[in-house]
C-alpha cells in the first residue's frame, strides 16, 4: 500500500513539508503555553504580582498566533489529501478505460463505482487526516513528555503509564479493525452494484411484476451491510473511550500523587498547573490516535480494493504516428485460429476446453466484403471480437497486412478496425455529440453520418434535431434508431476496416437496404466485414463464410452456395419462406 501511495505523496514533499514544519510551530506555541501558566502562578506564589500582566498577555498572544499556524498545517495537508485524490481517481478511470473484458467480467459495475468513491475517500483521509495526526500526536508527547521529565520524572511515568497500557490494548484490535472495515467496503460494494443492476434494467422488472422480489433481495443484502456496519461501528465506538479512559486515571494520576508533591513541597503549585496544562494538550492527540488507527486500517482495506485495478494488465498501448493510417491497405487474414472462452483449469483441477472457434483460416483480401453467418451460437460474434482484439487467440494468429494483429500496438489497432456490436452503447448526452464521439474535432462529418445511416427522417421528426437529448443508455431512441446511430459513429470515425456484427437486426428491411447502400458507397477501399442473420444483407459480398460449431463448414459467393444445397443454401429458403408468410 505504502508503495503505492510513495509516488503521489513524493511529489507533494514540499507541501508536506512546510505542513510539518507548521506543526512543529503549533507545537511549539502549544507547549509554551502551560509553561508560561507554570511561571505564571509561580508569581503569585511568590507575590510577584507586577509580572502577572504580563504574562497573561503573553499567553493570549501565544494562543491566536499558535490558533493560525494550526490552521495553515491542517489547510496545507489536507489540500495534499485532497490533491492525491483527485490524482488518483484520474489514474484509476485511465486504468479501467485500458482493461480488457476479461476485468469487467469479474467485476461489477456499481462495485466499480463504490471503489472509485467510497474506497477513494478512505484514501483522502489517510493521507490528509492520517498523515497529519500521526505525525502530530507523536510531536505532542515528545515536546510534553520531555518537558514534564524535567518538572519530575517519577510523576510523569505514572502519568502516562495508563496511555501505554490503552495503545497497546488498540493495537491488538488493529487487525479486526481492518478485517471489518473490508467487509464493510464491500458489503457496500455490493449494494452499489445491486441498485446499479436494478435502475438498469427496471423495466424487465416492472415488465414481470419483480418489484416485491427485488426489494426482498436488496433487504438481504442492506442487512448483512448493516450487520457489518454495527461489528465495525462497536469495535471503532470502544477505541475512543478507551482513550479517554486512560486520560481520566492520567488526571486521577496528577491530582493524588501531584497534591502529594506539592504538599510535601517536593513540587510547586505552578508546576502541578503545568502538569494539568500538559495532561490537557494530550488529550486532543491521544483522542485523534484513535481515530487515525481507524483511518489507517480503512485506507489500507481501500487500498487493497483500488490495488485490484492498478495492478490489473492492461494490454500495451503506443504511441504511432497518425500518417501510418494511409499506408494500411486493409488485408485480413485467421490463420488457424483457435478460441476457447474457458481455462484447462478450474480451481487447479484439469477440465476439458470447450473450443469457441476451431482452426479457423481465412484470407481477406484489402477493399473485399466479407459475410459470416451461421446459427446462433456458431462463433460469429467471437470471430470478429477476436479482429477487434476485445479478446486474444487461444492458438493462432490474425494479421492485417502481413503483420501480426496482437503485436501492433493497440490503439493503432482500434483507429484502423471499428466496429458496431449488435447492441450498441449510447452515452446520455446529444445526438450529434454520440455520433462525434471517437472523432469530436471533426464536428463537419455528423450530419453526413446521419444521413448515411438513414436518420434523416427520425431528426426531422425531433424538434431539436442532431441537439436532441437521448436520455440515459439512449432510453428515448428504439433499438433500429440505436443502431443506426452506432453506424453514424463508426462512419464519423471513418476506420480502413468496417466491421459489422448483425449491427441492423432491429431496422426494417427498407431502412437496412438504404443503409446498405450508403455503406457501399463509403466504404470504397475499404475492408468490410458484416455478421448478419439475414442473407439480403450479405447476397452481394465478395465472399460469404458458413460457421457451425465454431468452424468454417461452407465457403464461397452467394450463388456458389446456393448451389451447394448447404446450411447455406437452408438458410435463405427459410428466410424467403419467412419474408412471403409475412406479406400476408
Amino acid at each position: 500500500m505504502a508503495a503505492m501511495l510513495w509516488p503521489y505523496i513524493r511529489r507533494r514533499w514540499a507541501m508536506y513539508a512546510f505542513g510539518f514544519l507548521c506543526l512543529i510551530g503549533t507545537a511549539s506555541l502549544a507547549m509554551a503555553i502551560p509553561f508560561m501558566v507554570r511561571l505564571e502562578i509561580n508569581c503569585l506564589e511568590r507575590g510577584e504580582i507586577r509580572l502577572v500582566p504580563y504574562f497573561t498577555l503573553l499567553i493570549c498572544v501565544t494562543a491566536v498566533l499558535m490558533g493560525l499556524v494550526r490552521w495553515v498545517s491542517r489547510f496545507v495537508i489536507f489540500n495534499c489529501g485532497r490533491d492525491i485524490e483527485y490524482e488518483l481517481r484520474r489514474d484509476l478511470f485511465a486504468r479501467l478505460l485500458r482493461l480488457g473484458p476479461d476485468f469487467y467480467h469479474a467485476y461489477t459495475t456499481g462495485d466499480l463505482m463504490s471503489r472509485m468513491v467510497n474506497d477513494l475517500t478512505a484514501v483522502r483521509l489517510l493521507v490528509g487526516f492520517g498523515i497529519l495526526t500521526a505525525v502530530n500526536a507523536p510531536l505532542y508527547y515528545l515536546y510534553a513528555m520531555a518537558i514534564m521529565l524535567s518538572l519530575n520524572a517519577k510523576l510523569t511515568v505514572l502519568t502516562l503509564l495508563p496511555f501505554g497500557l490503552v495503545l497497546l490494548i488498540v493495537r491488538r484490535l488493529a487487525r479486526s479493525l481492518m478485517e471489518r472495515t473490508l467487509e464493510v467496503q464491500q458489503g457496500l460494494g455490493q449494494i452499489s452494484a445491486k441498485v446499479q443492476e436494478t435502475l438498469f434494467g427496471i423495466h424487465v422488472v416492472k415488465a414481470y411484476a419483480l418489484e416485491e422480489q427485488q426489494a426482498k433481495a436488496f433487504i438481504r443484502l442492506n442487512e448483512i451491510y448493516n450487520s457489518r456496519g454495527l461489528a465495525l461501528a462497536r469495535l471503532r465506538a470502544a477505541i475512543a473511550p478507551l482513550m479517554r479512559m486512560a486520560a481520566t486515571f492520567s488526571v486521577v494520576v496528577v491530582l493524588t500523587y501531584g497534591g502529594y508533591l506539592v504538599l510535601s513541597r517536593q513540587i510547586s503549585v505552578g508546576d502541578l498547573a503545568g502538569f494539568m496544562g500538559y495532561l490537557t494538550l494530550l488529550a486532543s492527540p491521544t483522542t485523534s490516535l484513535a481515530w487515525v488507527i481507524s483511518i489507517h486500517q480503512r485506507g489500507r482495506a481501500a487500498m487493497s480494493r483500488l490495488m485490484d485495478i492498478l495492478n490489473a494488465p492492461v494490454a500495451a498501448e503506443l504511441d504511432h504516428d497518425q500518417s501510418a493510417l494511409l499506408e494500411v491497405q486493409g488485408e485480413i487474414e485467421w490463420d488457424n485460429v483457435w478460441f476457447s472462452y474457458s481455462k484447462s483449469t478450474i480451481n487447479g483441477l484439469d477440465a476439458p476446453i470447450v473450443w469457441a472457434l476451431r482452426g479457423i483460416s481465412l484470407k481477406v483480401p484489402a477493399g473485399s466484403k466479407l459475410a459470416i453467418v451461421g446459427r446462433t451460437g456458431a462463433g460469429k460474434t467471437t470471430m470478429v471480437n477476436l479482429l477487434l482484439r476485445l479478446i486474444e487467440p487461444t492458438r493462432g494468429r490474425i494479421l492485417l497486412d502481413g503483420q501480426e494483429l496482437g503485436k501492433l500496438p493497440l490503439r493503432f489497432v482500434r483507429r484502423v478496425i471499428g466496429g458496431v456490436p449488435q447492441t450498441p452503447t449510447i452515452f446520455s448526452d446529444t445526438l450529434a455529440r454520440n455520433i462525434a464521439f471517437a472523432r469530436p474535432e471533426q464536428p463537419a462529418t455528423i450530419a453526413a453520418a446521419a444521413y448515411d445511416a438513414g436518420l434523416e427522417q427520425d431528426l426531422a421528426a425531433m424538434p431539436q434535431g442532431l441537439d436532441t437529448i437521448v436520455g440515459e443508455r439512449g432510453m428515448s431512441l428504439s433499438g433500429g434508431q440505436k443502431q443506426r446511430v452506432a453506424i453514424a459513429r463508426l462512419l464519423a470515425y471513418d476506420p480502413r476496416v468496417i466491421v459489422l456484427d448483425d449491427a441492423l437486426s432491429s431496422v426494417d428491411t427498407q431502412t437496412e437496404m438504404f443503409v446498405l447502400q450508403k455503406l457501399a458507397r463509403r466504404r470504397a477501399g475499404r475492408t468490410t466485414i458484416v455478421v448478419s442473420h439475414r442473407i439480403s444483407a450479405i447476397r452481394d459480398a465478395d465472399q460469404i463464410v458458413v460457421l457451425e460449431h465454431g468452424a468454417i463448414v461452407e465457403q464461397g459467393t452467394h450463388d456458389e452456395l446456393i448451389a451447394r444445397e448447404g446450411i447455406y443454401a437452408e438458410l435463405f429458403r427459410r428466410q424467403m419462406l419467412e419474408e412471403e408468410l409475412a406479406q400476408y
